[in-house]
C-alpha cells in the first residue's frame, strides 16, 4: 500500500469512529497530523507505528552524493499531492543539498505523464543523479517507469526501499517498513487481547536498510565507494 494512500487512510478511518480500535502505519509525524494526541499517550481509539520517512531524506542525499561525487546538480523528484513529503520533506533535502554544496533541481509527478516529462526536464538542465522523495506513489505505484527511466537516461537513483533496487535501481536508503508491519501485527494482537489503543504508545520504526545493486552501477560507468559495500544491508550483483 501506497505510504500517501496509508496516511490518507487513517485519517478518513480516524474521522469515521471513535470507538473502533485503529491502528495505523505511516510515514508522516502522527501528532502533528493529528492522528494522536502525543506520541506516549495516544488517548482516544487511535495508535500505531511512525516510518517518520522525511527524517531520512538528509542521509539518502549524502549517500546518493557519495555514491556519484562528480554529481554537482542533483534532481529531487517529489509528488506535490502529497503534503507531509512536498513540503516538509522538500525543507530539509534543501538544507542538507547547501551542506553538500550541490544545485538541487526540484521536480513535480504525481502520474505517469508528468514523470516523463520531469525526467524530460531532468535530462535538459543536466542534473546527473536523482533522488526521490519518500512518497508511495513515486516508490511503488510508479516504481517500474522511475527505474526505466532512470535506465534509459543513465541517471544514478537513489529510492526508499530495497524492492526498487531488486528491480533495477541502483540504491535505497530507508525506514525497514517489513519491521513496521510486524510492530503493527503485534499492536493489533494486543488490542485484539483487550488492551486499549490509548494506552499504547505510539511505536517509531528506527532500523534502516542500504540496498546496492551492482550490475546497476557498472551499467552506469559507477564503483560504490569500499566503505559504502561494507554498511550496505544488501548487495545485488
Amino acid at each position: 500500500m501506497q505510504a500517501s494512500h496509508r496516511l490518507l487512510r487513517a485519517i478518513s478511518a480516524k474521522a469515521a469512529t471513535q470507538t473502533i480500535p485503529i491502528v495505523f502505519m505511516q510515514g508522516a509525524d502522527s501528532v502533528q497530523i493529528g492522528l494522536v494526541r502525543s506520541l506516549k499517550q495516544p488517548g482516544g481509539n487511535v495508535t500505531g507505528i511512525d516510518l517518520h520517512l522525511v527524517e531520512t531524506v538528509a542521509k539518502r542525499l549524502e549517500l546518493l552524493h557519495e555514491s556519484v561525487p562528480t554529481a554537482t546538480s542533483i534532481a529531487y523528484l517529489r509528488n506535490p499531492t502529497n503534503p507531509v513529503y512536498a513540503h516538509a520533506e522538500t525543507t530539509e533535502v534543501q538544507a542538507a543539498a547547501r551542506s553538500l554544496g550541490v544545485r538541487l533541481l526540484l521536480l513535480d509527478a504525481s502520474n505517469p505523464n508528468e514523470v516523463e516529462t520531469a525526467f524530460a526536464n531532468l535530462v535538459q538542465q543536466q542534473a546527473r543523479a536523482l533522488l526521490l522523495s519518500g512518497d508511495g506513489l513515486l516508490n511503488f505505484t510508479l516504481q517500474n517507469q522511475i527505474v526505466a527511466l532512470a535506465a534509459r537516461h543513465a541517471i544514478p537513483a537513489m529510492y526508499i526501499v530495497p524492492e526498487t533496487v531488486k528491480a533495477g535501481g541502483l540504491m535505497s536508503y530507508g525506514l525497514d517498513q517489513h519491521d513496521g508491519w510486524r510492530q503493527a501485527g503485534v499492536y493489533t494482537g494486543r488490542i485484539l487481547k483487550g488492551e486499549r489503543p490509548a494506552d499504547l504508545p505510539v511505536q517509531r520504526v528506527t532500523k534502516v536498510e542500504l540496498a546496492l545493486n551492482l550490475k546497476t552501477a557498472k551499467a552506469l560507468g559507477l564503483t560504490f565507494p569500499i566503505t559504502l559495500l561494507g554498511r550496505a544491508d544488501e548487495v545485488i550483483e
